[in-house]
């Protein structure tokens, strides 16, 4: 056990011994509890603060860690950096929508699952997104669990 200053120490940490590479291994084989998670790479695209928020306390409650974006520009910066493996992408968004975003992240990652959600389903956007491969379209407002489970298809898929 680790002593933390300032952390009733009677509590502490359990870790495995830093020099032990083999401890690593086999705490990330055993699934630690943040292992499956920040392998995930969930990002979240949607101009509306709020709804960006309660997506991402959404998925943190499903056990995910998310990364959150507002800005489509932004998101897409990213790509340079980590990978994305499911995209949950707004369609209507003022500076690039999600049909941009996804003609995008197909080019410079296809590997990605896009889920798409909308509060203004237009059937030709809807058929655009599925003919350039999202794995999902959700009208707003839907319920939690309807993309808890889409996501967790799009991670085992």
């Amino acid at each position: 056990m680790i002593p933390l200053p300032g952390v009733d120490n009677k509590i502490g940490l359990d870790m495995p011994n830093a020099n032990s590479l083999n401890d690593f291994e086999d705490l990330d084989a055993k699934g630690s509890p943040l292992s499956a998670s920040a392998r995930d790479g969930i990002w979240l695209l949607d101009d509306d603060v709020s709804m960006l928020k309660a997506l991402g306390r959404l998925m943190n409650s499903a056990g995910f860690i998310a990364e959150k974006f507002s800005d489509p520009l932004t998101f897409l910066a990213r790509l340079e950096h980590a990978a994305c493996r499911v995209a949950i992408l707004d369609v209507w968004m003022p500076q690039m929508n999600g049909l941009e975003v996804q003609a995008r992240l197909r080019r410079d990652s296809p590997e990605t699952r896009i889920i798409f959600m909308t509060g203004r389903d237009d059937p030709s956007v809807r058929q655009t997104a599925v003919d350039a491969g999202a794995f999902a379209f959700l009208r707003k407002p839907f319920e939690d669990e309807v993309l808890v489970k889409v996501v967790h298809k799009a991670i085992e898929d």
